[in-house]
């Protein structure tokens, strides 16, 4: 993968906190012209930097008031990429990993309700071939979603190292 420099690091902080942010108000904030970040953004997006890009959806404001983490035990771990075919098809599961651990998965979906939720484990992911137990993690409230750290370093916020190391 080709290296980052500062400049993109930069763009990739304020597009990070904004992605509808237009391109001339960042090449202002990191003065360089429109045309400019232009290019660095599609470059960025050429090696696989950015990837995707788009809105996200408040899950409750569609009915979906139930946010679960779902610990998923596998009878054999080469089952995975089978299984992982099955949760392809049940639109309430968002996110799937392969993991290290207790659980041979750890998938993420949503549920309008306690009602519903019951269903798709008892329905939908424990009568999946494979799946030999869930174990159920419901999410009270969100406190924190970011993006990793970029690694830009402000030029007024760079480590001061003094004579003696």
């Amino acid at each position: 993968m080709e290296k980052i420099d500062n400049l993109d690091k930069k763009i990739l902080e304020i597009i990070s906190c904004n992605a509808r942010i237009p391109f001339k108000d960042v090449a202002a904030q990191c003065g360089v012209s429109r045309a400019a970040i232009h290019q660095r953004v599609q470059h960025l997006v050429d090696m696989g930097v950015i990837v995707g890009s788009g809105y996200h959806v408040n899950p409750a404001s569609l009915g979906y008031n139930t946010c679960t983490y779902v610990g998923i035990t596998l009878e054999k771990g080469s089952m995975y990429k089978t299984v992982v075919k099955e949760f392809q098809r049940i639109p309430e599961i968002v996110e799937c990993h392969f993991t290290t651990g207790p659980f041979t998965m750890l998938i993420k979906l949503y549920a309008r309700d306690n009602a519903h939720l019951m269903e798709l484990l008892n329905t939908n992911l424990q009568e999946i071939p494979g799946v030999i137990s869930t174990e159920t993690l419901i999410s009270l409230n969100q406190s924190i979603k970011k993006e990793v750290p970029i690694g830009y370093q402000h030029e007024e916020t760079a480590p001061i190292v003094d004579a003696e190391g």
